[in-house]
């Protein structure tokens, strides 16, 4: 599978098995705790409902099962020089370490047992619990091959106490900085002679030699007491902070605004340390359990490569418009993937898009020049031409241009895969008309060539999308105009709908969701005077989606354009 940026529902097992060995520089994966609570299950959609059964069928021995198998794929599609981060608590950790992580990537690849303080508080002692409060996850940091894994090193702010304390001192212009010893407790080459009338203190001696030292002083870097006495000056504003080591305290939501309502979901600020830490920009990172999409977020944020899997439809749904929330103009784009796909968003997609695309699904490789290429969009692995048309009944001409194509594009092959009967080139559209089905079985009973036909339907399953409609009730107004709206979505799909999500500053074509998670279709918005784009979109079990967009004006009253 080529790397790109994908969202992918799925059995993340299954998938991973589709990934190129060594293909991957980082994996994150949160998988779902071994707690044996129901409330593990966060989006209670069929696919992670199924999953979880399937998890607790057997109890510890069975999870660990099933962990380790997807953990020895996650082996395999790891570069040598990438780690992985396994996040888990309490009630496992003790045994995935020693029965999955140290059996598969090897003990003398352990690098650290991270720990994380999720929380500041647990009140468990106010409800009888015996036991100290539960507020820390563990996160396992192994790297592929120990000489040749990624690190780069990270730092922490120092705190304001900290830095009243030891930067203290200040030079005319204000710059703060701290003041350290010149002296060292060992000799080192020349060390002990004057420097400005003034020797080492008794048994010590200068820890720079007589040259640095001077440089230091036409920086103005030495700092001297009242004494007379020499120090190096530390300034504040070059220091990066203190090295981050594996208690990690300040990992915590940035604002409010950051939560999306996913009750596992983790801060921002540590998935930026573990991929910050272990990989950098353009490197491939895999969250094979996404969840609520953090991992990809902040990924995407940080100009890396990413693959997002998860099973629940929910998930990956907010994990895409959460992305949309992010992305600009500057963004790079994204494949994804579901389990079916709207007829009308495939059939009026952009067609380089789609060629790409399809072609891909289809097992080939898409066409990167789209010039000069003889108007085929691809080939399979045995470099067989691909042509893509991205309408319902071609009709015979389509053949006619393609085996035209064909042969000038590669006669040798074209000769070949007929002398041996095989297709010398497969034409995929959403439907073929009467000409075309007929001229493709004349030339194959007449010619021995054969080309085969294609329909989409036959690559990726195709459904139709839920059906949306908006109802709109104005509540109230108060003093300075400003109306109370309650709105009421209502979908439909033989899938069954998941969930809503609405942008109440639609501003077309970005929909960039802020109520991203609403099971129950129903928002209460407040709007000021003017015309105002609102835009709700309904999810259903297929993860296929539906928009309706409402136009308002308010002014004294509340009219629907």
């Amino acid at each position: 599978m080529k790397i790109i940026n994908q969202l992918i529902l799925g059995d993340n097992l299954e998938i991973l098995k589709k990934l190129e060995s060594e293909s991957i520089d980082l994996i994150y994966l949160d998988p779902p705790f071994f707690s044996n609570r129901n409330y593990e299950v966060i989006w209670g959609d069929a696919g992670e409902v199924r999953s979880f059964q399937d998890r607790w069928s057997g109890g510890m021995d069975h999870y660990i099962a099933w962990l380790k198998e997807r953990v020895e794929q996650m082996h395999r599609i790891l570069k040598p020089t990438g780690s992985i981060f396994l996040h888990c608590d309490w009630h496992a950790n003790a045994y995935i370490r020693v029965e999955i992580l140290d059996k598969i990537f090897g003990m003398n690849n352990f690098v650290n047992e991270i720990i994380w303080k999720r929380t500041t508080t647990h009140n468990d002692a106010k409800q009888g619990a015996k036991h100290f409060g539960r507020v820390n996850d563990t996160i396992f940091f192994y790297s592929k091959e120990t000489k040749k894994y990624k690190y780069y090193s990270q730092f922490e702010r120092y705190t304001s106490e900290y830095i009243a304390a030891s930067y203290n001192k200040q030079d005319p212009d204000g710059r703060r900085f701290k003041a350290s010893d010149l002296s060292a407790a060992k000799p080192g080459g020349d060390t002990s002679y004057d420097f400005h009338g003034t020797k080492p203190p008794k048994g010590r001696y200068w820890a720079y030699s007589k040259e640095n030292m001077e440089q230091f002083e036409r920086e103005g870097s030495i700092y001297y007491s009242d004494s007379g006495k020499p120090y190096l000056k530390h300034y504040l504003d070059e220091m990066p902070g203190n090295s981050v080591d594996d208690l990690w305290f300040n990992c915590v939501y940035k604002n409010k605004g950051e939560r999306i309502g996913y009750p596992t979901q983790k801060p921002e600020a540590l998935l930026e340390r573990i991929l910050k830490c272990a990989s950098k920009e353009g490197d491939v990172v895999l969250d094979p359990f996404c969840g609520g999409g953090t991992t990809i977020a902040v990924a995407d944020k940080l100009n890396r490569q990413w693959i997002g899997i998860d099973q629940s439809v929910q998930a990956v749904k907010v994990t895409e418009f959460r992305l949309n929330q992010q992305q600009d103009l500057f963004s790079k784009p994204f494949i994804l993937q579901l389990h079916k796909y709207d007829y009308d968003t495939l059939r009026f997609k952009n067609a380089f898009e789609f060629e790409a695309w399809i072609v891909q699904q289809y097992g080939g490789t898409s066409n990167s020049k789209q010039r000069n290429d003889f108007g085929l969009d691809g080939k399979t692995t045995n470099n067989t031409p691909i042509q893509v048309k991205r309408s319902d009944n071609i009709g015979r001409n389509v053949i006619d241009n393609f085996l035209s194509a064909v042969q000038r594009s590669d006669k040798k092959l074209f000769e070949k895969n007929i002398a041996e009967g095989k297709p010398i080139g497969y034409i995929i559209a959403f439907t073929f008309g009467k000409g075309a089905i007929q001229e493709v079985a004349r030339l194959k009973n007449h010619e021995n060539i054969i080309i085969q036909l294609v329909t989409v339907e036959e690559i990726v399953p195709i459904a139709k999308k839920p059906t949306l409609t908006v109802e709109v009730q104005p509540l109230s107004t108060d003093k300075k105009g400003i109306h109370e709206i309650h709105f009421i979505a209502t979908g439909n799909s033989p899938a069954g709908v998941e969930f809503f999500s609405w942008d109440f500053d639609y501003k077309e074509p970005a929909f960039k969701a802020e109520i991203l998670l609403d099971k129950k279709g129903e928002q209460t918005w407040k709007f000021k005077p003017g015309q105002h784009s609102i835009a709700v979109k309904v999810i259903d079990n297929d993860g296929l989606e539906n928009i309706e967009v409402i136009k308002l004006k308010v002014n004294g009253n509340v009219e629907r354009n």
